[in-house]
This record gives C-alpha cells, structure tokens and sequence, in this order.
C-alpha cells in the first residue's frame, strides 16, 4: 500500500511539532512509524538522488570546481562534519580519500587533483603539507573547507585545509570545535614518499582560508584508521579501524582536549573471552541484542613499524571486527558499523556503553544486523539524528542509500543515489538540524539536503 499525497501531508500535520524541540516521542510514534513504512522515495528528475516526499536538495559544490585558494576541488569526498559558523554561515570539513599518485613524466601535474595553480599554492605552502620535498608531493589526500550560507544557500567560502597526507578516509569531529582526518593506509617512507603515513591529524574549523599545521597524532596508533568519536565527559577518543580482523581502539589523552600532547592507547576484549571473532560469519558469536562486559587492553609499540598492531593485539586477547568503520558518540553510547560483518556480510551496527566511575570496564552490543542487502547493504559512515535515529550511508555494489535506523531496529530510506554506483559518505546535520549535508563519492559532489526533518 502507497500513502495518497493527501494523506501523507494529513499524516505530516498531526506529528509536527516544529524543528525546535526534536522529541524523540515523534520519532517513535505510530503515525510516523507508518510513514517509514509505506512513504516510498520520489524519483528525482535531474537524477542526482531520490528523496521522500516534501525533501529537495541543493549541490553546494562539485569536483574541479574553482575554490577561493585558486585550487580546484579534489575528487573522492569522504568523511565529513559540520561546524556552527558566523552568523547564517556553517563549516563544513570535508574528507578526500586520495592515496599516492606517481606523477608523468611528460607531463608533471597532468594527475594532480588540484588544478593548474598547484604548482605555485605548494611553493607558497610548503612548511604546511605533511610529505613534501624540493617543493613536490605524490601525496593528494587531505581536506577541503567549505564555509555554507544557510540562508541564502550559497558557498561564502571554499578551501585546501589538510594537505600532504594520504587516504583520508573519515574522522570524527570532537567537542571543542575541531575535525580529526584519519589516513586509512600505512604506507611507508620510500622513494618519493617522505614520510610514514597511518595517522590522524587535526584540523580547525576556519571560515577564512586556513592550511592547518600537519602535526600526525602518533600516540593514537598507526594503522588503517577509519574514524574516530570522542566522548566529551571523559576525553576518551574511539576509534575503528578498517580491516576483516580490524580492532576497536580507545586513546585515553594525557591532558584532555590536547592530542598532541600524547596518551595511552587501547584495545577492547571481551570479558572471557580471548581474541574473540565478533564477525558472526562463521558461528554467531554474539546474538542480537546480546551484552558482554569488556576489557580494555594497553597497547604497546603504537606506531607499528610492521603493522601488526592489530595481531598483537589479539595475541592479547582483543576482539575483531570486520571492517569498523563509521563511529559515533550520543546519548553516553558510542555507535560504530562493521561494513561486512554478520552472516550475510551485509553489516553490523554496534555500541559500547562506558561504565561509570571505572576506567577499564563498559559493555558492547551487537544493535543491528542486517539479514539482506535490501535492507541495509554494507553501512559505511554513521552519524546520530537530532530525533535520536542512527543514519547511515551505504557502501555496497549498485545505488548506494542513506538509511534510517530507529531504536527499535526499523529501517527507513532516506535517499538513493540514482546518479551512479558511488557510495554516500560524510553525511552530518548542520547545527540547528535543519539540513543534511552528504557527499556522492565520486565524482565529488556535497549535496545539502532540506525537508521536514521533524517529521521522520
């Protein structure tokens, strides 16, 4: 059964209570519940992406085109976060997940993701990329800023923030104001790569143009990192890591709010168990719904000449996941999926409950799962409504959503990508709620999503 226009708009009216407020009573009630259930998504005309009703969307910027720093917007958007601005304004900062590309011969920066002006921005700018020498870099990944009008809708400002670095997959924004870019490689220093990658790194939300200082935060781990979420009571960062035998990591700073001042690292294991496969793909080692107290492991030798962090850390008992990948903190839960975990390798949602007045201990999940690509196809980036409701992108084979998951374990569509076969990524709300910003893949497209939002 299909809701007629006019009962979808008479279903509309009697749960909105404005954008404001947000109760979480509208999110779980049996008007909208319907809703979920029967709205199906409006094909788009332009064939961008289909929305439910009432949704429009607008593309806030676009791959190669011309940003304020004379660069041209790089391919491959990521991860991403939005930040309260000035006044109308807004920061979003955006992921690129780029790796090493060896330039031509012939041609020197026929392969650079930057534009023509390249070559003069790295002169200038060179104490402010990461792998550089004699003025040159083979390494593209990095971070753009976009400064967001939301009254007007327009792009005030557009920026490089992050240079030098590689396969800056996602991150995690923290609670004082900044976005952590983390590489999901850990290539070595040889030949034309200067340094080590596998790191994080800080960026600042600026609304002028600002290349911020690539300082890596080694005490955080050197391995293929894909997010992070930072616990703002306590400082704690978690963070996944995106391999079939990935660990979850807490880093416990020194000094809270300064990462770059060092800390402890650590891996989760399960109370009882050793080296744990949480997987499920070959026995269900947790069910549904199913809590476990943890253990939280120090980790030594984090910078992981051999990249075998995560070896050593199951020979100390530390649990794996297949492929963690988005992390998100709400409501004193830390959420993250595992983009093939489960029976059907169709993926997993997570969380983890720290407990209170003790530093080792606190209880994991198993949220969701998904029983079929139809419902949910390999999640990939994760955030937290402002209604309480876990969104996700997809990152599976076909046209790629964005799905809903309320606490229930209900899924809802929230968009499709009928554009192509790229993934959704980086998708975060603006701070009043009101907007969904997201990026198709590739090519680089960030799209802000507007609707009754209060109505889901």
């Amino acid at each position: 059964m299909t809701l007629s226009r006019r009962k979808f708009l008479k279903n509309l009216s009697i749960v909105t209570l404005g954008f404001t407020s947000f109760s979480k009573l509208i999110a779980t009630s049996s008007v909208v519940k319907k809703i979920i259930k029967n709205n199906a998504l409006i094909p788009d005309p332009k064939g961008i992406i289909n929305l439910p009703y009432g949704f429009t969307y607008n593309i806030i910027s676009r791959h190669e085109d011309k940003m304020d720093d004379d660069l041209t917007v790089p391919d491959a958007a990521d991860g991403m976060a939005c930040f309260k601005g000035s006044g109308d304004n807004i920061i979003l900062i955006r992921n690129h997940e780029l790796g090493h590309l060896p330039l031509l011969q012939n041609s020197l920066w026929e392969k650079n993701p930057f534009g023509k002006n390249q070559s003069k921005f790295m002169k200038k700018n060179s104490k402010k990329f990461y792998d550089i020498k004699r003025n040159k870099t083979e390494c593209f990944g990095g971070t753009t800023t976009i400064v967001y009008n939301t009254k007007t809708k327009k792009v005030e400002n557009q920026f490089l923030s992050l240079a030098g670095t590689l396969v800056n997959c996602s991150g995690g924004p923290t609670p004082w104001g900044t976005w952590i870019s983390c590489e999901e490689t850990v290539k070595k220093a040889k030949g034309k790569i200067t340094k080590n990658h596998g790191y994080n790194f800080e960026v600042s939300a600026k609304e002028k143009i600002n290349l911020s200082n690539p300082m890596p935060l080694k005490s955080m781990g050197r391995f293929r990192h894909e997010a992070i979420a930072v616990d703002p009571e306590r400082g704690f960062v978690y963070q996944t890591e995106d391999r079939e035998d990935g660990l979850f990591y807490r880093f416990i700073p020194k000094v809270k709010q300064k990462l770059k001042k060092g800390g402890r690292l650590q891996a989760l294991s399960i109370s009882g168990y050793r080296g744990l496969d949480c997987t499920n793909w070959e026995k269900n080692s947790f069910t549904l719904g199913e809590s476990r107290k943890v253990k939280w492991v120090d980790m030594d030798n984090v910078e992981s000449p051999k990249d075998d962090l995560r070896v050593r850390g199951r020979n100390k008992g530390c649990a794996f996941f297949a492929r963690g990948e988005g992390i998100w903190y709400a409501d004193d839960y830390v959420y993250f999926t595992s983009t093939t975990g489960g029976k059907e390798k169709c993926g997993q949602i997570w969380r983890y409950k720290h407990q209170k007045d003790n530093l080792s201990d606190g209880v994991i999940e198993l949220f969701f799962e998904s029983k079929s690509k139809d419902i949910l196809n390999m999640p990939d980036n994760i955030t937290v409504a402002p209604w309480g409701d876990l969104i996700l992108s997809e990152d599976g084979k076909g046209h790629d959503r964005i799905v809903g998951v309320n606490m229930s374990g209900e899924t809802y569509n929230i968009a499709k990508n009928i554009l192509n076969k790229s993934e959704f990524a980086g998708a975060c709300f603006s701070p009043d709620g009101k907007i969904l910003f997201v990026n198709i893949y590739r090519p680089t497209l960030t799209l802000a999503i507007s609707g009754p939002w209060d109505m889901i």
